[in-house]
């Protein structure tokens, strides 16, 4: 399970330095998917299996989700088009491609061998609940304040 953890901290960091370094904003989200699957094999090798799950359904789904709605309401016509064609093309899904299958051969190591090493303990649902709603509910509604604000940002670049 140290291989296991070790490998996708390498690949979280070298997703996410791809993430600041691309140009185009398509391949930057690509790997910031990455990225964010690799933080929950962390936290699931970690004995964390609820975090890897809420990594993947909050960061992962509903996050990137908003980025592509984002997106998509700052379409810039035409020439938009055109790039995304160009895009498409096989040489773009490369890294992120080699980066999530290597994850997800990690992810299936680690749920079928069983090494306690790093697995110290297991973070339950409900204290995971009760870390949110009690010392750190004014972290959690500052994070819904600041994605709300970006949502209506975005809405004020979009209109015309």
């Amino acid at each position: 399970m140290s291989i296991l953890f070790y490998l996708s901290a390498l690949i979280a960091v070298v997703s996410t330095v791809m993430v600041i370094t691309r140009i185009n904003i398509v391949h930057a989200l690509l790997y910031f998917i990455v990225s964010l699957l690799a933080v929950a094999v962390i936290f699931y090798t970690l004995g964390a299996p609820m975090a890897a799950a809420l990594e993947v359904i909050v960061y992962a789904g509903a996050i990137m989700v908003m980025f592509l709605f984002v997106m998509m309401m700052l379409n810039l016509g035409q020439p938009t088009i055109e790039q995304e064609k160009a895009w498409l093309s096989p040489n773009m899904w490369i890294g992120p491609t080699i980066l999530a299958t290597i994850l997800l051969i990690e992810l299936l190591l680690g749920l079928f061998t069983t090494d306690a090493t790093i697995a110290h303990t297991m973070v339950e649902a409900k204290e995971i609940g009760i870390a949110l709603f009690g010392p750190y509910v004014l972290a959690v509604e500052l994070a819904s304040m600041l994605l709300l604000a970006g949502l209506v940002g975005a809405y004020h670049l979009a209109r015309k």
